[in-house]
């Protein structure tokens, strides 16, 4: 190297020591800088062992929770009692609303609606009220009751009554009155239900309320049978004997009147009618088999009740003031005479198409109702309990009040002994 090379940088190394030696002492740590970005993610390191598994928590407390029951059909029903839905498919609580469908009339046990009213087919008709022994009705495809156009229309039809003395024939109901709804479906139905104020069955606005079946059916009077079909042994269904529950369909309005028009109780008034008297305290189902109907055991020739008047009145009908009467008359014809109409009646010979269920007899009086003739007394009097029969064109002799009334007192009491 160049002596003169040498000289400059000895000379460079004596200027940095005396710049050191002139520093002064180093001062304190200044305040923390802010922290710089997160440096990239390092490699996953290997996994650790798994650690023993803890002691199981106890079990929790079951909730119970609540599950109605719901509506199945008859038809289910059917698969375990058979032979008792045969016999309550031969009565008429199947047939109050019967649907038409694809035009085809509906099938009855003993009867026949032969056709709709004049000017409709059946493809006009959505339902049937009715058809078993009385009358029938029509609906339309709107749901409105059919009553025709004018004052003149006959849309109610009627069977046959040999003991009123009809032919079967078309008369009119609410004739020419205009949208006249179906509101009957509380005690024409299984199932319903009018809770919410635009309830139509099947969409039709003549038709107020929805329901599960048309007809009355098993579980309108047993409940709702879902629980019972799925555990038959486990949930049993309700088995109600007392006569409120015929009640709340075999009558109308209050239990403490029964109404009447036209000569005659209105129809489904048994219920009143039995809260009038002492029979009362006794179930509808002690005389009547709920499963099987009048007309089905009068049609098959069996006897119509369970029991018989002479199981508890037998002082009454072994003692009775008359030769004739126990030879031509039951007790029925007097003590339950046809006071009540619901298809047809003859005011005139003071007979109706359904038996009263008043019995008792006031022998002093004649009459059968209230002087507006809206309501029926609680006692039958002798037009009905007698002059069914003892009436001009009737089967037995014409009767004065008075014969008829010195004959009705004391009918039952027994002679002295001798």
């Amino acid at each position: 190297m160049h002596k003169k090379n040498l000289f400059m940088i000895g000379a460079m190394l004596v200027v940095a020591l005396l710049l050191a030696s002139c520093a002064g002492p180093q001062g304190p740590e200044g305040p923390a800088g802010p922290a710089g970005p997160a440096g990239p993610e390092g490699p996953q390191g290997p996994a650790g062992s798994e650690g023993p598994a803890g002691p199981a928590g106890s079990a929790g407390e079951a909730t119970e929770v609540s599950v109605g029951a719901e509506f199945v059909g008859s038809e289910t029903c059917s698969k375990c009692h058979e032979e008792l839905y045969n016999i309550f498919m031969m009565s008429g609580h199947p047939y109050k609303l019967n649907e038409v469908v694809d035009g085809q009339p509906p099938e009855y046990p003993f009867t026949e609606v032969p056709n709709p009213p004049e000017g409709y087919t059946w493809d006009d008709v959505s339902y049937v009220i009715g058809g078993y022994n009385w009358k029938a009705r029509f609906i339309d495809l709107d749901g409105y009751i059919i009553t025709g156009a004018d004052e003149n229309a006959t849309t109610q039809y009627n069977f046959a009554n040999p003991v009123v003395g009809n032919e079967a024939g078309w008369v009119g109901y609410h004739a020419g009155e205009v949208d006249k709804v179906y509101d009957c479906g509380v005690c024409h139905t299984t199932g319903y239900s009018a809770w919410l104020p635009d309830a139509h069955q099947n969409d039709m606005p003549g038709l107020i309320g929805t329901w599960t079946e048309d007809g009355v059916f098993c579980e309108e009077c047993h409940g709702p049978g879902s629980l019972h079909a799925g555990d038959p042994h486990g949930v049993t269904l309700d088995v109600e004997r007392s006569s409120a529950l015929c009640g709340e369909c075999h009558l109308r309005g209050g239990a403490e009147a029964v109404n009447a028009s036209g000569g005659f109780i209105k129809h489904h008034e048994q219920y009143e009618e039995l809260f009038q008297s002492k029979h009362i305290t006794i179930d509808c189902v002690t005389c009547h088999d709920p499963h099987a109907g009048v007309i089905q055991l009068r049609q098959a020739g069996e006897q119509t009740t369970r029991t018989s008047c002479e199981n508890c009145h037998f002082q009454e009908t072994a003692y009775q003031d008359s030769e004739v009467h126990p030879a031509v008359a039951a007790c029925i014809d007097c003590h339950m005479p046809r006071v009540s109409k619901s298809a047809v009646g003859n005011a005139e010979m003071f007979t109706g198409d359904i038996r009263t269920h008043l019995m008792a007899i006031n022998a002093t009086q004649i009459g059968q109702f209230t002087e507006d003739g809206s309501q029926a007394l609680s006692e039958l009097g002798l037009d009905f309990a007698c002059r069914s029969c003892h009436v001009e064109g009737g089967s037995a002799t014409v009767k004065t009040d008075e014969e008829l009334i010195d004959k009705a007192y004391g009918y039952h009491d027994r002679p002295e002994a001798p």
